[in-house]
């Protein structure tokens, strides 16, 4: 029997089956009493804290622990875009970083995350917005990163189904294109980092709720979890959305706000969107996966929520931002809507590294751009756990510059919430 007719025939039993008898990507143990690295969330940037941790520095006594199951938060409700397009040295740095390692990583995890490096257009509507995408490539290209301009007639022929005529509320004048810039599988990043992670000795343990933080003499001693108590002589707070509410439970409070960002998906079609397309001005950000239906983002919710659900408001908005753009899609029909929980700094900035707390550490307030910055992030924390201080792409990204001043305002490049 050939490979394919037998893998073929290998499906088709373990389907009728139910998946019983496929073996398991990685392990799901019971907690250990002690570790000497406990990473609380079990996303994208979890994950990759504990992978990295373990093939950079050596350290394999780490639990990643999730209280649902894992890459079920953000990671799992995003809207899969990478791009490192940003404004300021600290972030180009930082999110060109992950991009780099979003090039390799398929390879070095041995896992397809689907990859797809077709492009990230930001459209101008307006001469202002020309003048400002101007500005914004030319920094990003003193960073060594791609980016570049389109006038009208090289955005049409980027994406022909645009609607490039002059008579628009909000007509196009031209664009900034990243080409390294696209999409990645959220679900198999998640899956790659968890699968090299558990291979290297860390505890993956879902269904294991963090309820309390154990502070003495200034320092973490551990965890209380629904799973019992967990004994730590470092602990990752990693948790997307809820960052703030465990920071309060070490006694810190985090200039970070809550909110909900939606999202959608359209019914199947046939391929005929080959970019990223996002437009500040209309509020709107458009790809269409592997599976053909069109994966639609707008802006996040005004009001501070821990809800998964969003408002119908956001929803009328994008979609009559969406036709405006593409009159094509008009005729076309939803099929899913879903919300996710991001936690937003002041200046739309991640923080990432030490807290007061000696052996506590946090990365959060990444907004509407955690999953592209999901390798890099996970590479530059697992520095900052393992020695004990920042790495130099992370150090711009303290706890203390909300004191100092030195803030990293990005919500420019932020643009359309993504």
């Amino acid at each position: 029997m050939t490979p394919a007719r037998y893998s073929i025939f290998s499906l088709a039993r373990n389907a009728l089956g139910y998946h019983r008898n496929w073996p398991r990507a990685w392990r799901s143990p019971e907690p250990r009493p002690s570790y000497d690295v406990a990473i609380v969330g079990g996303g994208g940037h979890g994950l990759a804290t504990a992978y990295y941790l373990a093939r950079e520095h050596g350290i394999h006594n780490v639990a990643v622990l999730e209280k649902g199951w894992l890459g079920g938060g953000n990671t799992g409700r995003n809207t899969t875009i990478i791009r490192s397009n940003y404004l300021w040295d600290e972030s180009a740095h930082l999110y060109e970083k992950s991009l780099k390692l979003y090039e390799g990583l398929s390879r070095e995890l041995n896992f397809n995350i689907m990859l797809s490096q077709r492009g990230v257009l930001n459209l101008a509507h307006n001469r202002h917005d020309l003048k400002e995408l101007s500005r914004r490539v030319r920094a990003i290209r003193l960073n060594g990163i791609d980016s570049e301009i389109l006038d009208p007639e090289g955005v049409k022929a980027e994406v022909p189904i645009l609607n490039t005529s002059p008579s628009p509320r909000y007509p196009i004048l031209g664009a900034s294109l990243q080409r390294r810039g696209g999409i990645a599988r959220h679900d198999a990043v998640a899956w790659g980092f968890a699968r090299a992670a558990d291979a290297r000795g860390v505890d993956i343990v879902q269904n294991c709720e963090v309820t309390g933080i154990d502070v003495a003499g200034g320092r973490v001693t551990g965890l209380e979890t629904t799973r019992g108590r967990i004994a730590a002589k470092k602990i990752g707070l990693v948790a997307a959305g809820h960052s703030s509410v465990l920071a309060a439970m070490a006694g810190l409070r985090l200039p970070i706000e809550s909110h909900t960002l939606q999202a959608m998906v359209s019914e199947p079609i046939k391929p005929v969107l080959h970019s990223v397309v996002m437009s500040n001005a209309v509020h709107v950000y458009v790809s269409q996966s592997d599976k053909g239906e069109l994966v639609i983002g707008a802006g996040m919710d005004g009001y501070n929520s821990y809800s998964q659900r969003g408002s119908f408001r956001i929803v009328e908005a994008q979609i009559g931002a969406l036709v405006e753009l593409f009159p094509i899609f008009s005729r076309l029909r939803m099929l899913r809507q879903w919300g996710g929980i991001v936690d937003v700094c002041p200046d739309a900035s991640p923080i990432v590294g030490k807290t007061p707390v000696e052996g506590l550490y946090i990365n959060c307030g990444w907004g509407t751009g955690g999953f592209k910055a999901t390798p890099g992030s996970g590479w530059a924390f697992a520095h900052t756990i393992a020695q004990d201080r920042p790495h130099a792409l992370n150090a711009p990204f303290a706890l203390e510059r909300f004191a100092s001043g030195r803030l990293i305002d990005e919500h420019g490049a932020a643009a359309v919430a993504h």
